[in-house]
């Protein structure tokens, strides 16, 4: 069914201004990011409060009335996984329709080079890899042990701006990949995302760039000591797009891949099946800069 407008308000404009009210309430990095957040979050309100969605379907068009309940949605990424995902931590990992391999980094946690040599062994030998980050909330990693286990062992790379890597871990992954993305992926899950299209690992799609709102921060107190502003003032990966880093840009796909409204209706993720129809066919030349030795 298609969403034409919510308390009387067609759709496209009921989201508008809820864009404009959130952005009003919370610091949004990007305006991108901002839209995202609306989308999420944005139907939210006082528990028991009534929402009322006019529905097409058809051309048949319908009153919807829904009743708030206590419940908090956090996005969790894929639309719809692959099938019977195995869980390490807060990832996934498994196979595509396709046989391809599929990891979801959901976070950036301390341990994920860990996680990820006992999700590449689950995964095995596979054609063509899926990392999807989105909705990847950050957290703090090694990322140079992360890159490496996409490396061959031993291997070194030399990525953008003279960034070094050497493969490392049990199983490391060295055929081709596609990294997801979209504007839920936030902080550190930015700079390791990232990090594989910025250093010729990966070829990135998503739907949007990356929030935008990975920097450090410094906190100041108002004289009267009533309150401090947390303000960003250094982004991270200040080697990132062409030097401008990630703070209030994000990190944008090689390929935009908007949802296909038809492909939702069918049960089908829009970006994952463009990730099997990239590996499937090859990646774009010139894009990606790896090659396993051989």
């Amino acid at each position: 069914m298609e969403v034409a407008k919510i308390d009387g308000v067609a759709a496209a404009k009921w989201l508008d201004a809820r864009v404009a009210a959130m952005s009003d309430e919370n610091g949004y990095s990007t305006a991108h990011q901002a839209l995202y957040a609306a989308c999420h979050w944005g139907l939210g309100a006082w528990s028991g409060e009534k929402i009322t969605f006019d529905v097409v379907k058809n051309r048949s068009v319908k009153s919807i009335d829904i009743v708030r309940g206590r419940e908090s949605i956090v996005p969790s990424g894929p639309v719809f996984p692959p099938k019977d995902l195995k869980t390490v931590g807060r990832q996934s990992c498994g196979k595509t329709a396709k046989g391809f391999g599929y990891i979801h980094l959901r976070d950036a946690p301390d341990d994920l080079p860990d996680q990820l040599d006992k999700m590449l062994d689950e995964i095995g030998g596979v054609p063509g890899l899926v990392l999807d980050c989105r909705a990847n909330g950050g957290g703090g990693c090694d990322h140079a042990a992360v890159f490496g286990r996409f490396l061959a062992a031993g291997q070194e790379w030399t990525g953008d701006e003279g960034a070094k890597y050497v493969g490392q871990g049990k199983r490391p992954y060295t055929g081709p990949m596609v990294v997801i993305v979209d504007a839920g992926v936030r902080s550190a899950g930015e700079t390791v995302s990232g990090m594989f299209k910025e250093d010729g690992r990966a070829y990135m799609i998503g739907d949007s760039p990356t929030a935008g709102m990975s920097s450090q921060k410094k906190e100041l107190t108002v004289p009267s000591g009533l309150f401090g502003v947390r303000y960003s003032y250094r982004s991270n990966k200040g080697r990132f797009n062409g030097g401008r880093g990630i703070e209030g840009i994000g990190v944008p796909p090689h390929e935009l891949v908007p949802y296909d409204p038809a492909d939702l209706a069918k049960g089908v993720d829009t970006q994952i099946r463009r990730a099997e129809e990239l590996l499937e066919k090859g990646l774009p030349g010139g894009k990606v800069l790896y090659k396993a030795p051989k």
